[in-house]
């Protein structure tokens, strides 16, 4: 059981670690998002085929996960993009909000009424957003763009949720990578922007996109589904919170004169990172405590 908190942690440490790949690869956004799905996709291809784990689905299942696959290319992209314009910093205490955005969408999709316990850590989650809005305004446009990003981060968990027990979790990722390449590169196709130059890549950016594409991608997403066989999908996903804190710490180590910040933004900060860490403790609390009085 240990080992599989410390493999949790890894995972998580992987998932923050992506942002510092962020900035350190030189690419634009969406030429980065681009390789990152091709080489998951391979990734995960070889993964299927060397432990024999069938992966074809029909169609009609095929679909529906080419489409939840445009929406992380989108999350990705503007993910990115928010550490292009802004850091690392200012994307990853922005993007802890997606707590906020799903707990309004998920009862959207599921037509159930609002929790009010959503409605009072969205507001506040909304003020530690604006406590780094008014410290850290030079980086508007970071700012929102790491507010769309977890929106759309948002929206991919609430659509994986209702098919997740469909299909294998592994499966899934992987037909989302093709979905999500397919549709960069249509777009790439539409815009022209498929040209020599695009594929003019320095070794050290080649480098830092096989870490990102099958280590912290291919490799994060089939590792945790094996976490989660053994440790309970409350443990994940509160770990899984976990990963701004570990990125912001990484960035101070890796740019520590880009990412010094604000007492602002990371009083800011640290009010959407308790509050995503209260709002399923609490959850839980009442859901529990509501049961013992029906029992009673």
């Amino acid at each position: 059981m240990p080992g599989n908190y410390l493999q949790l942690h890894f995972i998580v440490i992987l998932l923050g670690y992506t942002a510092i790949l962020g900035a350190l690869i030189t690419l634009p956004a969406i030429n980065l998002v681009w390789y990152r799905m091709l080489i998951a996709f391979i990734g995960l291809l070889a993964f299927f085929l060397f432990r024999k784990i069938p992966f074809k689905l029909q169609a009609k299942q095929i679909w529906p996960l080419l489409g939840i696959g445009i929406v992380v290319a989108l999350h990705w992209i503007t993910f990115f993009h928010a550490i292009k314009v802004s850091n690392v910093s200012v994307t990853l205490g922005v993007f802890a909000s997606t707590t906020l955005f799903t707990s309004f969408l998920e009862p959207l999709t599921q037509k159930r009424r609002i929790f009010w316990l959503e409605v009072l850590i969205g507001i506040i989650i909304l003020g530690g957003i604006y406590l780094i809005f008014q410290y850290e305004f030079q980086y508007l446009e970071g700012i929102l763009y790491g507010l769309l990003s977890a929106l759309l981060n948002g929206l991919f968990v609430v659509l994986n949720r209702n098919i997740s027990n469909r299909h294998h979790p592994t499966v899934i990722s992987f037909y989302e990578m093709i979905g999500g390449f397919l549709f960069i590169s249509l777009f790439l196709l539409l815009s022209g922007d498929f040209d020599p130059g695009f594929f003019a890549i320095s070794q050290l950016d080649i480098f830092y996109l096989l870490i990102l594409g099958l280590v912290c991608t291919a490799y994060a997403f089939a590792a945790i589904v094996h976490v989660m066989k053994v440790l309970s999908a409350y443990t994940v996903v509160l770990s899984i919170n976990l990963e701004p804190v570990y990125g912001i710490i990484m960035a101070r180590f890796f740019f520590p004169e880009a990412e010094q910040m604000s007492a602002g933004f990371y009083a800011g900060t640290l009010i959407i990172i308790l509050s995503v860490f209260a709002y399923p403790v609490l959850k839980k609390k009442i859901i529990a405590n509501n049961v013992d009085q029906v029992n009673c």
